[in-house]
């Protein structure tokens, strides 16, 4: 029972995960590069390293840090909580 619990808030994690990553990436870093600015660019614009930006462009199994994307979010002007709206519409 522990076991299934367990097994089923790792993969709830694992696509909220992937969620968070596939919205920032394509909502937001596939445009910045298509107006022909950098990956590094975007990095240093939302305060964090560019491997991290590789991480999250990756998709896999990237759990980004809840500080990481506070950054992200930040720099884009909007709280966690109308990131998350976002991601569910």
């Amino acid at each position: 029972m522990i076991f299934q619990i367990l097994y089923v808030s790792f993969a709830f994690m694992t696509d909220i995960n992937d969620l968070i990553c596939s919205y920032i990436t394509k909502e937001w870093l596939i445009p910045w590069l298509k107006e022909n600015k950098s990956q590094t660019s975007f990095a240093k614009d939302h305060g964090v390293e560019e491997s991290t930006i590789r991480k999250i462009k990756s998709g896999g199994n990237y759990r980004i840090p809840v500080e990481t994307l506070y950054k992200i979010c930040e720099a884009r002007k909007i709280s966690l909580s109308e990131f998350f709206k976002l991601i569910n519409e």
